[in-house]
């Protein structure tokens, strides 16, 4: 069994894990601690390193998903985290809280790892392209070509109608704009549509943790692409990001 420990930061929590990253599975409960307010560097590494704590975890490698771009360690943009990240190197600032060897990737990246290695898109890991997409706070996107993943794909940033795609179809704004689940799904089916004719998936993959509710929506959607829920849920920024830190990117 080879073990990591994986932490998942949300817009809302931030929660994490040991993991047998050769089963894809959980070897503990999954730790969870609100995202402080504001959700600055030290703040927020403060609390990731108390998860690492509760879960016992002093020695070994680190996988960290953060819900930005993160290019080469240093993270790039801010959408649902305070602005003074930008710039700032996740890992490099974790491992030295904690002297563990830390890698921070996209938290829909990572997700989409644990996904394609053990979830909805193990099918595909060898032919095909598959987008992996996360509805919540915002819109996370992950791109797989024939197994390989093209990082930091931005597509919940993509305009939509004049705006934000993730501002018209995030997962928060069924409660934030009280939509009823009809709008909701009109909106994501919108936004679905529009990115299908973009990049022409073999399947999308609906994540994030409303996917546990897929039965009310995915069968309204006017797709031509095969879309699924997620397997993994909630749990797969975990298990991705502590694959990550054991193999790297694929």
């Amino acid at each position: 069994m080879t073990e990591s420990f994986g932490i998942d930061i949300g817009g809302s929590g931030i929660k994490g894990a040991r993991v047998d990253i050769d089963r894809g599975e959980l070897l503990t409960e999954r730790f969870r601690i609100p995202t402080p307010r504001p959700a600055v560097p030290d703040a927020m590494m403060d609390v990731a390193a108390e998860i690492l704590a509760k879960g016992d975890w002093t020695e070994g490698r680190v996988g960290c998903a953060f819900p930005a771009v993160v290019q080469h360690g240093v993270v790039r943009t801010a959408a649902n985290v305070d602005e003074s990240w930008i710039g700032v190197g996740g890992g490099e600032l974790l491992t030295e809280r904690t002297g563990l060897p830390t890698l921070m990737m996209n938290d829909a990246d990572a997700a989409g790892i644990a996904e394609m290695r053990f979830g909805a898109g193990r099918d595909f890991v060898h032919d095909g392209v598959v987008l992996i997409l996360t509805f919540g706070t915002g819109i996370g996107s992950a791109l797989f070509v024939d197994g390989h993943l093209y990082p930091n794909t931005e597509f919940g940033h993509l305009e939509l109608d004049g705006h934000d795609a993730e501002s018209r179809a995030a997962a928060r704004l069924r409660e934030d704009k009280q939509l009823s689940w009809d709008e909701w799904i009109a909106r994501v089916d919108r936004y679905l549509n529009h990115i299908e004719d973009l990049l022409w998936p073999d399947l999308i993959i609906f994540g994030g943790g409303i996917s546990k509710k897929s039965d009310k929506f995915l069968p309204k959607l006017t797709l031509r692409t095969p879309i699924v829920p997620a397997e993994l849920r909630n749990n797969a920024g975990i298990v991705g990001a502590a694959i990550a830190a054991v193999e790297g990117m694929p």
